[in-house]
């Protein structure tokens, strides 16, 4: 009895702990989404550049804070796990439920340039897991890609913001967000608490996921893989779905592009400064051509039709499934 009392409880704490963790997610996604419009339109900048920069950057804290806790802590396998397995998470699932629940339109140099430096960063990523290891001169060449990227978005923001028409207008307009009128420090307030609340709430729901795929005997690969690659992106995810709903498809797409960009440049180099990170012939032999694959479908379909249809981003999450069936069925 005192068992199934034990078992009962920790079940309700767990329920808690998903319930209090989506309701972060969501709260917190809403509010970074309705300040990043008003800051786009305030600053005459692109959405996509503010998803990219802004909030990809934002959302991508998790996966930091995750994989240097994890090379710290004598785990590199984790940390590239993690590093992999966001970054498919991104491309399939995020994008994938996004385009579901809003088609997403794409045009405009910023995408172009943003997927030819996601093609790029993939690919260089790429050649240096082939090599077997991430070196501390391999780390330093990634951040100066992300530094470059970094300082041409900005760059590219400045050339092209002065024609922007107004975000939103719909019922992502930012004018719902209160009675008070906001002004610039105000929208970033907004935007830095609503980060927070997202990282509450994905720490919240991977808690728990962690510690049962620990004691189950899952090796650390497969849990940054899957578990952790899938907790960490749960403010990608959150924050994408309601820029979508609110019909910001350039922030969802920007938040997709930015944050994967940034995991395979910012992400892994500073995460190698610390300690060199092997790359498993596991990883080698199935999980870096998934990842390669991944970024070739998404890149093509977004080139190719200029959007993500309902039907292509339902294509997209039920290969993400597929993947993670693989992973814990073989």
């Amino acid at each position: 009895m005192s068992a199934t009392r034990s078992w009962v409880w920790m079940a309700g704490m767990t329920l808690m702990l998903v319930v209090g963790g989506l309701a972060a997610l969501l709260i917190g996604g809403e509010l970074v989404v309705r300040a990043a419009v008003y800051l786009a339109n305030r600053l005459r900048i692109s959405p996509l550049i503010v998803g990219a920069v802004i909030i990809g950057l934002g959302t991508s804290l998790p996966e930091v804070v995750v994989c240097i806790d994890a090379v710290l802590g004598g785990s590199p396998g984790l940390a590239v796990g993690n590093v992999i397995g966001s970054n498919i998470a991104n491309l399939l699932l995020v994008a994938g439920l996004s385009a579901v629940l809003s088609p997403l339109t794409t045009g405009g140099r910023d995408v172009g340039r943003n997927l030819v430096v996601l093609a790029i960063a993939t690919v260089l990523f790429a050649a240096i897991g082939f090599s077997g290891q991430l070196t501390f001169w391999m780390a330093v060449v990634l951040l100066i890609v992300f530094l470059s990227y970094l300082l041409l978005s900005v760059w590219s923001s400045r050339d092209s913001g002065l024609d922007r028409r107004p975000v939103g207008g719909g019922s992502g307009d930012v004018a719902t967000i209160g009675p008070v009128r906001l002004n610039a420090a105000g929208a970033i307030a907004i935007a830095i608490l609503g980060l927070l609340g997202v990282g509450v709430g994905a720490d919240m729901l991977v808690e728990g996921a962690i510690e049962l795929a620990a004691h189950i005997g899952v090796p650390q690969e497969i849990i940054g893989l899957t578990v952790i690659a899938i907790g960490t992106s749960l403010p990608e995810i959150a924050t994408s779905l309601v820029a979508a709903y609110r019909r910001q498809q350039e922030l969802a797409l920007g938040n997709i592009l930015g944050s994967s960009a940034f995991n395979l440049t910012g992400l892994a180099g500073v995460t190698g400064l610390f300690a060199p990170l092997p790359f498993s012939s596991r990883l080698l032999g199935f999980d870096l051509w998934v990842l390669l694959g991944a970024t070739g479908l998404f890149v093509v379909i977004v080139l190719t039709h200029r959007r993500i249809s309902r039907v292509e981003g339902g294509v997209l999450a039920v290969g993400y499934c597929a993947y993670g069936a693989v992973q814990f069925l073989f």
